[in-house]
């Protein structure tokens, strides 16, 4: 199969021929039918995140069941599936305390004894983040997938697989915002969009966004946000706080930056939660006052929207089937997998929203 490959940090990604092996017990092969470009991606090819190399890179995705494993009893051949990096083992701690977000049991992959999910004529080849589906098919454990009704357009579901988790998880489950809650969200990327839009769809009363470049007002006001502002030109943090008089209840950051993060923090009333969704480079550290936290201020991460995501996911289907959850704006560009430096390349201008790969049916 063709397969979009990272060979060494801060290079082009190369299309080469992959090999994938058959289903294990618990395994699924998918027929890749879409993939957003997601900034994470972004983070590992530049060498922000550390990551074994060879890889094929690629997390955000839908696609159809080609093949099940023998002990598969989650989908079966012809399924429609949207996929999820946040694969879930269902017996570790996390899992039986409702956190599957943050299973990190080896469980959900294949042992080093075991024949690797993908190989290269090359050499060895890695699997990126459970999924790598910047290729042709995909093989992945059971617990990374979920089925979908079949009217759903993929090249939308894809999107649900990662930047629309995250966002909405993020405003619904880590923040839990309440109806009349005011937010504000740094970033209209894809991930800032869908906080935005999750805001809206929980009820929130004032809706924030904040980017520093002017174009995406538009972009933001659609998927629901009610004030905009332009960090380029003015102080967020200031801007934030006369609008509200005092300050929003939670704040959202989806850019994973140290400034940003800050700046979230500080946006907050007395009570307020701050949101770190974007992916902060390794080793790089945030500075809060401390005397804030009598205010009883908090900062908190959220992986991957803190999601359940073999329920969530269908939900946020349905949602989008009845008008309420904004995806087809989310899409800039629909590509073919030997555009994927072009996607990359357009994502550092700031200007789109998100880019698609789309395979041949």
């Amino acid at each position: 199969m063709k397969a979009a490959v990272l060979r060494e940090v801060r290079k082009p990604l190369q299309i080469e021929d992959v090999q994938i092996s058959k289903p294990g017990p618990h395994e699924v092969l998918i027929r890749t039918a879409a993939a957003g470009v997601c900034h994470s991606d972004l983070h590992f090819v530049e060498g922000s995140y550390p990551h074994p190399l060879p890889a094929v890179l690629g997390h955000e995705s839908a696609g159809v069941v080609e093949a099940v494993g023998s002990e598969v009893r989650t989908v079966k051949p012809g399924d429609h599936v949207i996929t999820c990096l946040s694969a879930f083992c269902g017996h570790c701690e996390h899992c039986l305390t409702g956190h599957m977000s943050l299973c990190v049991s080896p469980d959900t992959k294949r042992g080093d004894e075991d024949e690797p999910r993908l190989t290269s004529p090359k050499g060895p080849m890695m699997q990126y983040l459970n999924l790598s589906s910047f290729a042709e098919q995909m093989l992945v454990h059971e617990h990374a997938c979920v089925a979908i009704r079949k009217d759903m357009p993929l090249d939308r579901a894809a999107l649900i697989g990662c930047s629309v988790m995250t966002g909405v998880g993020a405003v619904m489950h880590t923040s839990n915002v309440r109806p009349g809650d005011t937010v504000a969200v740094i970033g209209c990327g894809g991930v800032g969009l869908s906080a935005i839009n999750g805001a809206a769809i929980a009820g929130a009363g004032r809706i924030i966004a904040i980017d520093v470049v002017p174009g995406k007002e538009n972009f933001a006001r659609a998927f629901g946000a009610t004030d905009f502002v332009n960090a380029a030109e003015t102080d967020p943090v200031k801007a934030v706080i006369e609008l509200t008089k005092g300050g929003v209840q939670h704040s959202f950051e989806a850019l994973g930056m140290t400034k940003t993060a800050e700046q979230a923090f500080n946006m907050l009333r007395r009570g307020g939660t701050a949101n770190i969704i974007g992916m902060i480079p390794v080793g790089q550290s945030i500075s809060l006052m401390g005397a804030a936290f009598l205010g009883e201020k908090r900062i908190q991460g959220s992986m991957m929207g803190s999601n359940r995501f073999p329920v969530d996911m269908p939900r946020l289907v349905d949602m989008y089937m009845a008008g309420k959850l904004k995806l087809d704006g989310m899409i800039s560009q629909r590509l073919k997998l030997e555009q994927v430096n072009e996607a990359f390349a357009e994502m550092k201008t700031g200007s789109i929203a998100r880019s698609v790969i789309v395979f041949d049916a």
